[in-house]
């Protein structure tokens, strides 16, 4: 009885664990049981591989989207042959992609890009990210250095051109008053210091009323011209002072400049003119100080600024006319949705530079017939227009090739020679 019930026990759990087995439960490698109908973990599901697409495809895909907003955000008409491909492709990323959809989706954005051209992905993207504060930045310093190195050099050059003129006029009276005068005494006036007092001058007795009126109309100029050629020389000095320390010219009277009453004594006539040669003797000694120092600047403002004018600031002018140039492209681009970042930008700095350092090798140049454009101004159009300095270039050559005498033209004299020759030999051959 007792081994009857067990095997009838048994009969009846065959059947509940044949069920369990074939069911939902697998056992894994951890001894953790999960649903037969579940992959295994290092198993990759059959619609996730389908559902891959190529790298190139998802690109094509952003790149439709992109020109397909910027056509609606534009007002351009696109046909449903072209959108419906984009937009069925876009709502089937998590689907299985396949060849038709594919070759559609290449197809539609063939035809969109040719209906927005020129505008494309890319420029729409660079605008995304472009930032010019950099550039801008940029222009500005190197505008405000070539500004001041500009006002600095035109003032220089007006101020030298000043004190040239007076310093002729100054030497011109200087040989009129000694003319006048005749051998004039030694000066009184010890230069740099106090001046010593003319109340002892015994008083001018042998010039004509005519006589002194044009001694006394050369000195009042003669002393006019004096001031205006230390005033333009100091003014000129402040210039050189921009420059390194050893360029600097030093004062001859920087030891009486806040001494009012010797400043007046050193560069005005005495009062009443006592002494016409003593005063004309006293003038010339202070206008040989003044002129030595007025030339000394004159030389360093000569060498630094001339340099500065020939070579640097042709360069700068140059870069500026570049700046200029790629602002005003940058400007159309962004305005058209074009702008697309290239390595020519930095190119054409490099070759603005270069056409600005080859342009203030040259003085002047010709525009048109009795017309000429100064060297920075030139250079600012090579910047701007990198196609000027070509064709400056290739019209030099062209004058060089021209007054260049070729092989040719130096053999003609010689052929000439000889049939001169051979026709000198037949005339005395005939008479043989």
């Amino acid at each position: 009885m007792a081994e009857s019930e067990i095997e009838k026990n048994s009969d009846r759990r065959e059947p509940s664990t044949v069920v369990t087995s074939s069911t939902s439960q697998t056992w894994d490698g951890n001894r953790v049981t999960r649903p037969l109908d579940e992959p295994a973990p290092d198993a990759l599901p059959k619609v996730a591989i389908d559902s891959r697409s190529p790298d190139y495809l998802d690109d094509v895909l952003k790149d439709a989207e992109l020109l397909l907003k910027y056509a609606a955000e534009t007002g351009i008409d696109i046909a449903p042959d072209i959108r419906d491909p984009i937009l069925q492709a876009s709502t089937s990323r998590s689907k299985a992609w396949n060849e038709e959809m594919a070759a559609n989706l290449l197809t539609a954005l063939t035809a969109l890009a040719a209906q927005v051209n020129p505008v494309t992905a890319e420029s729409l993207r660079a605008i995304q990210k472009v930032n010019l504060l950099r550039w801008e930045v940029a222009v500005l310093i190197l505008a405000l250095i070539i500004g001041t190195f500009s006002v600095a050099s035109f003032v220089a050059s007006g101020l030298s051109s000043a004190i040239r003129t007076d310093i002729a006029t100054g030497n011109e009276l200087t040989v009129k008053l000694t003319v006048q005068l005749g051998r004039l005494p030694t000066t009184s006036l010890p230069v740099a210091s106090a001046p010593a007092s003319n109340a002892s001058t015994p008083p001018q007795s042998d010039a004509s009323p005519g006589h002194a009126i044009d001694v006394i109309t050369e000195l009042q100029q003669f002393a006019s011209t004096i001031r205006a050629i230390d005033a333009r020389a100091r003014q000129l000095n402040w210039l050189v002072c921009l420059l390194p320390k050893p360029n600097r010219v030093p004062d001859p009277f920087a030891a009486i400049r806040k001494n009012k009453e010797a400043m007046h004594t050193i560069f005005e006539l005495p009062d009443g003119l006592p002494n016409f040669s003593q005063a004309a003797s006293d003038r010339i000694r202070v206008y040989q100080e003044v002129r030595y120092f007025a030339q000394n600047i004159l030389d360093e403002v000569s060498l630094a600024y001339g340099a500065i004018t020939a070579c640097v600031l042709p360069v700068l002018y140059a870069l500026l006319g570049t700046s200029a140039y790629l602002f005003r492209s940058y400007k159309l681009h962004i305005r058209n949705k074009t702008y697309i970042p290239s390595f020519a930008n930095s190119a054409r700095f490099i070759i603005g530079a270069i056409g600005g350092a080859v342009v203030g090798l040259f003085n002047n140049f010709s525009v048109t017939q009795g017309a000429t454009m100064s060297p920075l101004a030139v250079a600012f159009l090579v910047g701007y227009a990198v196609d000027v300095f070509y064709t400056f270039l290739d019209a030099l050559l062209q004058s060089f090739i021209r007054n260049t005498p070729g092989p040719q033209d130096a053999k003609k004299p010689e052929r000439k020679k000889s049939r001169a020759g051979s026709g000198n030999g037949r005339e005395a051959s005939i008479p043989a």
